[in-house]
This record gives C-alpha cells, structure tokens and sequence, in this order.
C-alpha cells in the first residue's frame, strides 16, 4: 500500500511517498521564501516523477490539518482533499504537532513540540515515552506565550522539537539553562514521511467532515469581535 503524505502547515512544506512494506519512496522538503500554494502540486509532481510511481499507485493520503499558517493549512488539506476525492482513497488528518513530537529520540525526558506563532506566542504540546505504549501526548493541543509557558516547567529537562525550538533557542535557553535540549534543526522541522509512515496506526477520516485545526483564532476573526465590542 502506497501513501502520500502532504504537510504545508509551517513555512517548511513538505511532501512524500511511503510504501507500507517497503518504507519510504521518496521525500521532498522545501523551507524557501514561496507560497505553499505554489510549491505543493509541482512537488508531488517531482516526487512521481523521480520514484517512477503514478498518482494512480497511491491508496492513502495523509494531510496535516494544523496548527499553524492558517493559509497553509487551507492548501494543504484542500490539496489532500482534492486528490482524495479524485482518487476515491482513504483521507487521514494528523495534528501538526504530533507529527513534529514523532521525530524526537526515544528518552526519558519530557518533548514539547513547539510551532511558531510569532511574537514569542506558540503552539505547543507536551508528550512523553511510556515504556508499554511508546510515545504519548501529555497534555491538550494549546497556545500560549512561550515565556509563561517555560516558566512552568523551570527546574525540568525537556526536549525541544518544532520550528518554535528553533526561532527561539536563546529565549529557551536563558530560562531552561541546563534542562533544555534539542536536536538538529534539520530534524525540528516536519517530515512528511513520518506523517505517511504513521497514517497506516490512523483511522481514515470522513472527506467531507474533515477540517482544519487552528487552535486561535484568525485575524479577521479577531477584528469582528472587537467590532461587536465597539458596538455594545
């Protein structure tokens, strides 16, 4: 069975083919300054093109449904629904820091996959690894600022994962010291063949139900409540 897995949730779009009994097929990654609605559709072209495989091989798609850029994930799982739909496959929808929290080494120190979202504000999620069951998300999918939320696992060590980990090491590290660590920022980024390996764990999801995962609010609809406000 052959996956595709499509993930534009971050700046870092990312794409790939994953073979359940052969592995990974192909992979690409772009983190460049280019909308992903311009990138998405020539990568998965490239990736059939140099693996050999067609569009038609594909039994499953994977799509990450956010948190992150909110024009992001609208062409990512408008793209995974689109070829879905077409292609008459199962469609799974995974939680963008989950996938991020799936690149860590196994350990015993707490992971908190962290997704930029500007001005020291992050989505973020706390996981951990369980002896019997692997690894496990610990806490609910939240936002915040990261300086409160560091503050509330001072004196811890954890390990930093995610583009988050990356835009603000010096800020983790003047807080955390000593109990922060973190991988290479090549693996702090989404990888789509992770997100294709684990979709086969996965429930399909229904097509036409299947929505985005913002977790705040965006910006006009923050400016509608603040227009009702002036109202009242």
């Amino acid at each position: 069975m052959l996956a595709l897995a499509i993930d534009t949730s971050t700046k870092s779009g990312t794409v790939a083919l994953y073979h359940i009994e052969k592995g990974l097929v192909a992979e690409l990654n772009l983190n460049v300054n280019l909308n992903h609605s311009d990138t998405v559709m020539s990568a998965i072209d490239v990736l059939f093109d140099l693996s050999g495989n067609s569009i038609k091989d594909v039994e499953r798609i994977a799509v990450s449904i956010g948190p992150g850029s909110f024009t992001g994930i609208r062409v990512g799982v408008g793209t995974a629904k689109g070829l879905a739909y077409s292609l008459g496959v199962p469609l799974v929808g995974l939680n963008e820091l989950d996938v991020i929290a799936n690149l860590a080494p196994h350990t015993d120190k707490k992971i908190l996959s962290l997704i930029d979202a500007r001005k020291e504000r992050v989505y973020y999620a706390e996981y951990g690894y369980d002896v019997k069951n692997g690894l496990e998300r610990k806490s609910e999918y939240m936002d915040g600022e990261l300086r409160e939320i560091l503050e509330g696992y001072r004196g811890e060590e954890l390990l930093f994962l995610g583009d988050g980990s990356i835009h603000y090491r010096d800020l983790i590290e003047n807080i955390m010291g000593d109990k922060g660590f973190f991988t290479s920022k090549s693996m702090s980024l989404p990888r789509a063949s992770v997100m294709a390996e684990i979709c086969f764990d996965i429930p399909e999801d229904n097509l036409f139900q299947l929505e985005p995962f913002y977790l705040s609010k965006t910006q006009a609809e923050r400016n509608r409540e603040k227009n009702k406000q002036g109202v009242s």
